[in-house]
């Protein structure tokens, strides 16, 4: 019995997708290359972050992107907006990247270690320092949690739960072979005493445009470009 092409599409389309998580020891494997959210335009590499000089190209959207290698090394790229209900015109953009060694604990979660030398750029038009660029020393990064899920249509798709079990946006797999900077630390970054936690933990200073330090934070003042931010960040939020 033949179908028309009409009625095939609709079988097919009736036929549920069956997608099937990898083993432990699969998605290890699996987990090497870069991963990329959303739309994909955040991808890891030299096409989102210059660590010399501290400074972004910035994606057409917002997302996330992780890249790791087979010798235990990483590299992260993020790109958020960050709402405030209460002020509507207040939308803070976040932009960051870091890379360093991770590993794989015996309880299924895994530890990513990052070098000092991430840096991300923060531009809040309400701050009395609108646009600023500071060093990001994250000293641990936990996942309780993270998967691998094979999806017939879209491949590998990689799931991450934080510390505290929030998930992050999935990630669908852009190349196998891992799209990262050099793994090493890449510019020269004053040392600074940072503490042990069993979850997240960060020892960032940052100065602000004057030179007063405050907050154990470290930042840079950079020329302000916050009012074309708020302006994408308002229309992307009302999509």
């Amino acid at each position: 019995m033949f179908f028309s092409p009409v009625v095939g599409l609709l079988l097919a389309s009736l036929v549920p997708t069956v997608v099937s998580q990898q083993d432990m020891a699969t998605a290890q494997q699996t987990l090497i290359g870069t991963w990329s959210s959303g739309s994909q335009h955040v991808v890891t590499g030299p096409g989102f972050a210059n660590p010399v000089n501290m400074s972004f190209t910035y994606p057409s959207t917002t997302g996330i992107s992780y890249s790791f290698t087979s010798d235990m090394f990483y590299e992260i790229a993020r790109y958020r907006f960050n709402s405030n209900g209460s002020e509507p015109t207040c939308i803070t953009g976040v932009i960051g990247w870091s890379h360093g060694k991770y590993q794989f604990n015996p309880n299924g979660s895994m530890t990513l270690f990052p070098f000092t030398d991430g840096f991300q750029q923060i531009q809040d038009p309400c701050a009395a320092v609108s646009n600023f660029i500071e060093d990001y020393r994250v000293t641990m990064e936990l996942y309780q949690q993270w998967a691998i899920f094979v999806d017939p249509q879209a491949g590998p798709k990689l799931h991450l739960f934080q510390f505290d079990g929030s998930p992050l946006a999935p990630q669908f797999k852009v190349s196998n072979t891992p799209n990262m900077l050099p793994t090493q630390v890449l510019r020269n970054v004053s040392n600074t005493d940072s503490s042990d936690s069993s979850t997240t933990s960060s020892s960032v200073q940052r100065r602000s445009a004057s030179g007063a330090v405050g907050n154990n934070w470290s930042a840079r003042a950079i020329p302000a470009g916050v009012s074309g931010l708020v302006a994408v960040a308002f229309a992307s939020l009302l999509l």
